[in-house]
């Protein structure tokens, strides 16, 4: 089944490359959703919602040596107290840029970073660290990072993770931001316990998105998402830590919004409602570890 062809608009036009990549769509979203569950444990690992948030966010992604710390005092309206993170002035050499334009050899940003156990600030001079910011127009050599913890310990491993993020943003027709979830419509089939739902949401893209839920008798329920004009019955779920199940999991409702449930009777809405809680089920929780919300 086609709908009227909206046409796409892509994150970036070229794939990244293994080192220094294009800019990752810096104008995409930039907030925490509501609905997800935040830990305020700042030490733990970032979840890979985490790492989308703030690639989202940034219009750069480096690796670079802290060469100097200084402790600034703490402005109005920041947190204080024995567990507040600190406010640090941070000066570092940049050693690989993974996306992003070029960047100086020496830069310097703000970065709020948690107390170590004794309540002394970390010692960070000579580690390594990935940054994940914007430029600041008018300030060579100062950067301003995506989020005031935007800066991240650096390990092979998470800086892996974070170029296959950067990867699949940029590649042509990555699944788009959810806007808003539109209607939802259940459809009996002909024999008993066969019927299709169908969840269709709008993209801050314009592209249509469409959830397919399919009921058979005998078989358990299925579903699957399409990000194109197609509705294919064929269409699977996403894998987990994927940019399309962050698309889904970070962004869906956990109900039906009142008024988009437009099935024909009060028995096929009820049946709406749970085929659309088995796909809420199926995506899992968009856990976030991260306290702060992206600027």
């Amino acid at each position: 089944m086609t709908r009227t062809s909206i046409a796409r608009a892509m994150l970036l036009g070229a794939a990244l490359a293994a080192a220094t990549v294009p800019a990752a769509n810096a104008g995409a979203q930039t907030y925490l959703p509501a609905n997800a569950p935040i830990r305020s444990n700042s030490a733990v690992e970032p979840t890979y919602a985490d790492l989308v948030d703030l690639a989202l966010a940034s219009e750069l992604v480096a690796r670079a040596q802290v060469r100097s710390v200084i402790r600034l005092k703490a402005e109005a309206g920041q947190p204080t107290g024995s567990f507040a993170p600190a406010r640090l002035l941070i000066k570092a050499r940049t050693s690989a840029l993974l996306v992003g334009p070029g960047l100086a050899e020496e830069v310097q940003f703000l970065a709020d970073v948690p107390l170590a156990a004794n309540g002394k600030v970390p010692k960070l001079a000579k580690t390594q660290v990935l940054i994940m910011a914007r430029t600041a127009p008018g300030k060579p050599g100062t950067v301003q990072l995506a989020a005031p913890d935007a800066m991240l310990a650096w390990t092979a491993e998470r800086e892996n993770r974070i170029r296959a993020i950067l990867m699949d943003l940029s590649t042509p027709g990555a699944p788009p931001a959810i806007a808003a979830l539109r209607e939802a419509l259940h459809v009996r089939g002909s024999l008993a316990g066969e019927g299709e739902t169908q969840v269709f949401l709008s993209s801050k893209a314009g592209d249509p998105v469409t959830l397919s839920i399919l009921r058979r008798p005998g078989q358990p329920t299925s579903w699957g998402v399409s990000f194109t004009d197609i509705v294919d019955q064929a269409a699977k779920p996403p894998g987990r830590d994927t940019i399309a199940w962050y698309r889904l999991a970070c962004a869906l409702p956990r109900d039906l919004p009142k008024g988009t449930n437009i099935s024909g009777s009060a028995t096929d809405r009820l049946v709406a409602a749970e085929d659309y809680a088995l796909v809420l089920a199926d995506l899992g929780p968009c856990t976030r570890s991260r306290a702060a919300t992206v600027r």
